[in-house]
């Protein structure tokens, strides 16, 4: 069997000039990064403005094991499925981030024959958007640390300063650390902290943009420390805009490439929904409905994280409404959370099977409530058996919503068809009425209480002192009418990893509530969320290799 990476540099990939002619843009509609990679212009996204909509599918899951539990396969498979019968498709993802890539994950562009390529250049360095946010932010770090140094006019407090930087890797050592040391010509000592890049504000400010004279004032507005009097300071303040802008002018631009069967995807922005919104760029999603007659997007990790901050926030702020959500599960992920041990999931068993329903039950109610009509994809794996997937449609029978067992990693489109007919089939029975958690005018405490019980089923909220301190802080600097992003782990419904299934009788813990101006939105911290995180014992970078020829192998 071949593994992801040997199925990717074997793929009849067609020139990313072909593929974007397919969507009606001309060679000067996009810049070429290669053969196979394009940005897309500026003035072709404005002449696109005017076209009308696709229909809308998000493509989100249930809590996954640590291994997850292929959405990402899923969302490609079925733009591939799409494609296959007759649907004029475009795939809208995320950029992957280097963290994971040599972490415990790896890849995060599909698998098996249901990719998006070329997959190496994707995982890796792929356009340069990461970086570009790693520079800009970090310009601003040093911008703010060199105005200190040079007399420090704003009188900023060194003990109020609210900027991280940040590394798209995964480094615990940089957590927190001293700055400044080696005496006078070296800097102001203090302490500092790093966070991964897809946890920057600077990313969700790429990712909620709608051009660059929004992005330059969005990048002005983050709060980057208080003053002696208790005053904000902005980066505006710091006169750090413009260059950031000019860091990120190109970054802003979506990403074209194709996937194994040629079907368009647009790749931008990468932000991770257990710390960060979770969701590709709303300009790749506003674009890719003008292109398409259909589009499937993404949210990250389970519909607790990532769909509920693309409903709650980027639908809210961009304006846009699923037509279908399609919520992926696995049996193994089932099992999982009904119980079952991991090194016994594998193996038939049909009562933790049964016990653990209860995951994807929770998810599809808390969808349905959002008003979204559900699809609930089983991605099969080949240790499946027939009495398990028999539990799975009788249940989906049960709740009243169509099920399909997808085979997109073994068989590529063709393994999808009936979860595409399905999806078009929903689309076209039961039309959606968007509906959202909370009201944007209620207090910060209230909205972050309503996430709790209506989509965790937490009984309720315990605010830090931290906690209360900060939305005191919010609310007087006047964030009280945005969304709320809410910080948790991806493998529980509550704050706590080990509670798996649909915990009951627990309560949410908010230890911190971050002020990200510039996004347009608080961040509330729960529990013991990481927003650097760490390597695991055995990372996926040992696996990865380069010969004397350039072929990398180890990538999955």
């Amino acid at each position: 069997m071949l593994s992801d990476i040997e199925i990717a540099v074997n793929a009849q990939m067609k020139p990313i000039a072909e593929i974007a002619a397919g969507l009606g843009m001309s060679g000067d509609d996009i810049e070429l990064y290669g053969r196979y990679k394009a940005k897309i212009s500026e003035s072709f996204i404005d002449r696109s403005k005017s076209a009308p909509n696709g229909k809308l599918i998000l493509v989100t899951a249930i809590n996954p094991t640590p291994a997850g539990e292929g959405k990402t396969t899923v969302s490609v498979g079925l733009s591939q499925a799409m494609a296959k019968i007759g649907k004029k498709c475009v795939l809208a993802l995320r950029e992957p981030s280097l963290g994971p890539v040599f972490g415990i994950k790896g890849g995060a562009a599909g698998g098996g024959y249901s990719q998006a390529v070329p997959m190496e250049d994707i995982n890796l360095h792929f356009t340069g958007d990461m970086h570009a946010i790693t520079s800009a932010n970090n310009l601003l770090c040093a911008m703010l640390d060199n105005h200190i140094q040079q007399g420090n006019a704003l009188r900023i407090d060194g003990r109020r300063i609210m900027l991280d930087r940040c590394l798209d890797m995964n480094d615990r050592a940089l957590r927190n650390v001293v700055i400044g040391l080696g005496g006078k010509v070296n800097g102001v000592p203090r302490e500092d902290h790093f966070r991964i890049t897809v946890a920057s504000e600077v990313m969700a400010i790429l990712c909620l943009s709608s051009d660059l004279a929004d992005l330059k004032r969005r990048l002005g507005n983050i709060l980057v420390a208080y003053n002696m009097d208790g005053d904000p300071v902005y980066a505006r303040d710091l006169n750090a805009q413009g260059a950031m802008t000019a860091l990120l002018r190109d970054a802003l631009k979506p990403n074209l490439v194709q996937t194994l069967e040629n079907t368009p995807v647009l790749i931008h922005g990468g932000p991770f929904a257990n710390i960060a919104h979770g969701c590709n760029s709303l300009r790749a999603t506003q674009l890719a409905l003008k292109l398409g007659d259909y589009v499937v997007t993404e949210a990250g990790f389970g519909a607790d994280l990532g769909a509920e901050k693309f409903l709650d926030i980027k639908c809210r702020l961009g304006g846009l409404s699923p037509d279908c959500t399609v919520i992926v599960a696995t049996i193994r992920a089932l099992k999982y959370n009904g119980g079952c041990a991991k090194d016994k999931l594998k193996e038939e068993d049909t009562q933790a099977l049964r016990n653990g329903l209860c995951n994807l039950r929770t998810h599809i109610e808390n969808i349905q409530d959002f008003g979204i009509p559900v699809v609930v994809a089983i991605n099969r794996f080949e240790t499946d058996t027939e009495a398990e997937t028999e539990i799975i449609r009788s249940f989906c029978d049960e709740m009243g919503v169509k099920v399909s067992l997808t085979e997109v990693f073994a068989k590529g489109g063709e393994g999808g068809t009936d979860l595409a007919r399905k999806v078009v089939s929903t689309i076209e029975e039961k039309p959606a009425d968007l509906r959202f958690t909370y009201d944007l005018d209620s207090p910060v405490r209230e909205k972050i209480t309503a996430i709790a019980r209506k989509i965790y089923r937490a009984d309720g909220v315990i605010f830090t002192p931290q906690a209360e301190k900060a939305i005191a802080e919010a609310e007087r600097l006047g964030f009280t009418h945005t969304p709320v992003c809410m910080a948790k782990t991806q493998y529980s419904l509550s704050d706590d990893a080990s509670k798996l299934g649909a915990p009951r009788g627990f309560d949410i813990t908010v230890r911190d509530v971050r002020i990200n101006a510039g996004a347009g939105f608080l961040v509330a911290y729960t529990g013991d969320i990481m927003i650097m995180p760490g390597l695991p014992k055995l990372p996926s970078a040992e696996k990865i290799d380069c010969d004397e020829n350039g072929v990398i192998t180890g990538l999955f």
